[in-house]
């Protein structure tokens, strides 16, 4: 059996050279992402596995049916960037790594959050400019008297409403799907009630026509001046230009990102700043805001983690097996 893995990274490659190993299994890595210029590349292997955020078109399917290939394996959670319905059409499965470590994910968002919450931002560019002092701007409040609100309850979303309940925050969350399991950690509400009664709002729902930019205009004007926005799902959930509005405009606190709308156009590369979009250097500048290169699932598990489940499908499907990881 071969496997051909696009956008290797090279902290990844010591988990696929060790799978290949274990399971006796040829495989061949680049760095590049998969696209229509590179499909081409897996002509001879049995299956392919990839991950990133370049949009893969219809071409690349149709050369991979052409060359026998019946599945792609995406080492991460999210498949937006993918067609499923062409995918399915060109008889290609597609599988995803759904929970890799969510807790990965739900640390970094609180993280990103208590930072915020401390003010540690607009402490640093105080002292920055050798301002010591504090007043009453920048005095706080511990988690435990926070109320949480999280859009979404899947893998990630659960791991979150664990961590801030252990904390002692009070959690509500908003989700089309009940899970009874989350009980002892959460309570339901309907998303208006979220953004109305929480001082922190964290998203983990997936990109879909129905979410892209579910927190806009009108979503910061309910939302409490105090409250802090956290974005470790998808960039195009949150109306960036809105989101800055609302910076601006003190109709919230704060914001921590590990997430951009345009981030396939920057994140993951080496810029000069000026490079980078308006937006982003725009947000940059705010010591409210803390922005993070979608790199909230790198830990040393979440990437084993991911290659092996991934690694794993793709035998498995080859085989002429079924996944239970598969999206289309």
């Amino acid at each position: 059996m071969k496997l051909f893995c696009y956008a290797v990274l090279p902290v990844e490659k010591p988990y696929i050279t060790a799978w290949a190993k274990e399971n006796n299994v040829d495989v061949e890595m680049i760095s590049d992402e998969l696209s229509k210029d590179n499909a081409t590349l897996a002509e001879g292997f049995d299956g392919v596995s990839s991950e990133g955020i370049t949009p893969v078109d219809e071409s690349v399917y149709a050369t991979f049916e052409r060359f026998g290939i019946k599945q792609l394996a995406i080492r991460q959670v999210g498949v937006d960037n993918q067609d499923l319905a062409a995918a399915k059409k060109h008889g290609i499965t597609l599988t995803n790594v759904a929970s890799y470590s969510p807790r990965a994910i739900a640390e970094m968002g609180v993280t990103q959050a208590m930072y915020l919450l401390r003010k540690i931002g607009i402490y640093q560019q105080r002292m920055a400019a050798g301002n010591f002092a504090w007043d009453e701007s920048t005095i706080s409040t511990e988690i435990f008297n926070c109320t949480v609100g999280l859009v979404g309850a899947g893998h990630i979303g659960s791991a979150t409403a664990q961590i801030y309940s252990a904390l002692g925050a009070k959690v509500l969350t908003y989700d089309p799907f009940y899970d009874a399991a989350l009980e002892p950690y959460t309570t339901y509400a309907d998303l208006d009630t979220v953004l109305r009664e929480a001082d922190i709002i964290s998203l983990h729902t997936p990109l879909l026509p129905s979410t892209k930019n579910m927190i806009a205009a009108t979503a910061f004007q309910k939302m409490k001046p105090n409250s802090i926005l956290i974005n470790m799902a998808r960039g195009e959930l949150v109306d960036t230009g809105a989101l800055i509005t609302a910076l601006k405009n003190k109709q919230i606190a704060g914001a921590g990102l590990d997430t951009l709308a345009d981030e396939i156009d920057f994140f993951g590369l080496q810029k000069d700043c000026q490079e980078t979009p308006s937006d982003y250097q725009i947000l940059t500048q705010m010591p409210n805001v803390l922005v993070t290169p979608h790199v909230a699932f790198f830990t040393k598990l979440a990437i084993k983690n991911s290659m092996e489940i991934a690694l794993n499908d793709a035998k498995t499907i080859i085989n002429g097996d079924r996944s239970h990881n598969t999206v289309n």
